[in-house]
Order: C-alpha cells, then structure tokens, then sequence
C-alpha cells in the first residue's frame, strides 16, 4: 500500500515538474520572438528615452536604443550610420535637428516614408520627398535679463549701438547657433550676413561656449540678452530667474524666429521596416508632441490642437524663418571657414 502511495506522489511530482519546464520553455521561446526595432538617437537620452519606453509598454514590441553622447555633439550616431550603409544596423534615426536630416538623405542612408501622422505638420518641417519629417521644435528665442532697458525685440539688436556690449551669442561654431547662422546666409545672401556678423563683433557682441552658458550669463546680469534655445529659456522661467523670454522679429516685414525641430526618418535597408514604420508613426503622434512639450526641454509641437505649459506659444501664432534646411545644411559647410576666422581659430 505504502509503495502505491509513494508510486503516486512521485508520478504526480513529475508531472508537475514537466509542466513547470514547459511553462518556462514556452516563455523563453516568447521572450525570444520578442518583435524588436533598433533607433539611433540624438535628442537627449534624458527625455527621449522616456518616449521609446512608452512605446514599448504601449505596443508589446523592444526598443534596442543608441545614444549619441555629450562628447560627440549629436554627430556620432550621424557618423556610425554613414559607416554602416551598406549594411545598416539601426531601422530609425530620431535627430535633435533637420540639419543632419538632409546630410545622410543626401548620402543616401535614409529612404522615403510618409506617415499618416504626419497629416497636419506644416510642409515647410517636412522634407518634400518624404525622407524626414519634423515634430517637437525648438525655436531661436531671445532670453533678456529683466533689468535691460529697452528690451531688443530684434536679433538686429547684436549691432544696435544701444544694446554695446550688453550681447552674448554661443559659439557659432557649434550647436544650433551654427545652423542659425547658416540659416541667415540662406535668407540673407552671404554679403549681408557677414556684414551682419562683422557689426556684431564691432559691437561688443561677447562669445560663450553654449547656450547653456549664454543663458546663465544673462540670468546672472552679467550679460543683457542671447540668442538661446527656447529650452533653455523655459528652463531660467522655470527656476525663477529675473529673465524674459521674447521671440524675435515678430512685426510684419520681419525676419521671424528659427525653427529647429526634431526629425525622424526611415534609413535605407532598414532590417524591420515594418516595425521602424510603427515607431516613426508614434513619433509623430500628437501624443508624442505633448508629452515632450510637458517635459523639461519644453518643445514646441507642430501638430496644432496640442496642449502647450503655459511657458510656450503655439507654431501657428509665431511669425517664423522661411528657410530650406536643404540649402541650410549645404551652407553651414560652405561658411566654415569664416566661422572659424570670425571667431578668432
């Protein structure tokens, strides 16, 4: 009797122990077939990576994610995906800029898609043959300390005798400042904008290593007001510091502010185009857009309807540049060398 029992008891166990193994079996041929899409990114990993995270909660499918470092200045994902071409790794890139946008379409890395959700963007963020698209912008603000008077409302206001010496601009050499500047060759012709860059030094105009920078100089009044990042703007207001912050040349006739929005875009060859179609529609989403206006870099969406903070204006109430981004990243090459004599390399 006893040993029917234990017959029993340890047929039982088996049994169990069979089901246990292929429970887990079953689990780790699921974890296996994950669905996953590998994105090449340069906005910040601070606040994109909270995106792709709700991304992969929302759809069930992995985000493998490389991040551009500090050190490399948003170029050297730019760089692994012209080096990997022929035999591209990434489905997506997510860039904190159009300019780098046109270079790798211009390359051939990217190919053409146009997502539904990109239905409502204005045309002039949106590359005409569907290689990019942009959404959640930055724009070229003027940050003024509270304490300037009269406050400029104009970038003009680098090479206004009345505003000597009270400038900061980040070197043009780098960042958004540089394709700012390109951007006024493009709109300007290059004789105006080196006159224009010419006046500003003749004018005090002081030279920082940053926006960052720029920003902190002006919130400290040891400056009176910079060309920043709206960014870096809302982040000053934010920490209540005696600042404004003015978009530029808003009257009719004026130049506008510049727009520097993200772009995403499809790469060539992509090993899951189906998948990578998927995450450059969530992208551009106007879900997207609000969470990254709610967020500390305070983007603008493109997409109108979107909730805004109160710190931001909506894109349809801004008087902005007209500017092909194409040209802009063809000039900001061609005008190198003077940004390097200019600012004194």
């Amino acid at each position: 009797m006893k040993k029917t029992f234990y017959a029993v008891i340890g047929a039982i166990l088996v049994i169990v122990a069979l089901l246990l193994m292929s429970r887990k079996g079953e689990k780790g041929r699921e974890e296996g077939v994950r669905p996953s899409v590998t994105v090449y990114v340069s906005e910040d990993r601070v606040f994109s990576e909270p995106v792709l995270k709700a991304f992969e909660e929302e759809t069930g499918i992995r985000v493998d994610a490389v991040y551009d470092t500090e050190e490399a200045k948003s170029t050297g994902v730019m760089n692994r995906l012209i080096a990997e071409k022929e035999h591209p790794k990434a489905d997506v890139y997510w860039a904190n800029e159009p300019i780098r946008a046109e270079i790798l379409k211009q390359k051939g890395v990217t190919a053409p898609y146009v997502s539904p959700n990109a239905k409502g963007i204005p045309p002039r963020f949106r590359d005409p043959q569907g290689y990019w698209t942009g959404f959640s912008a930055r724009a070229r603000v003027l940050l003024v300390h509270r304490g300037l008077a009269p406050e400029p409302a104009s970038i003009l206001a680098y090479t206004d005798p009345r505003f000597k010496g009270k400038g900061v601009i980040a070197n043009p050499l780098f960042g958004t400042t540089t394709s700012h500047i390109a951007a006024l060759f493009t709109v300007w012709g290059d004789e105006r904008a080196i006159a224009f860059m010419k006046a500003m030094k003749r004018n005090g105009t002081a030279i920082s290593t940053g926006n960052g920078e720029s920003a902190d100089l002006v919130a400290m009044g040891a400056a009176g007001f910079s060309l920043v990042d709206s960014d870096d703007a809302v982040s000053r207001l934010r920490q209540k510091k005696p600042v404004k912050m003015l978009f530029p040349d808003q009257k009719e006739g004026e130049l506008g502010c510049f727009i520097v929005p993200n772009t995403v875009m499809l790469i060539k060859g992509a090993p899951h185009p189906h998948l990578a179609k998927k995450l450059i529609d969530y992208l551009l989403s106007k879900k997207t857009e609000e969470r990254l206006a709610f967020a500390d870099c305070a983007q603008i969406p493109l997409h109108e309807g979107v909730k805004i903070p109160k710190e931001l204006t909506p894109i349809d109430r801004l008087r902005t540049m007209k500017v092909d981004y194409a040209r802009v990243a063809k000039k900001m090459l061609e005008i190198q060398p003077f940004l390097r004599e200019w600012a004194g390399l």
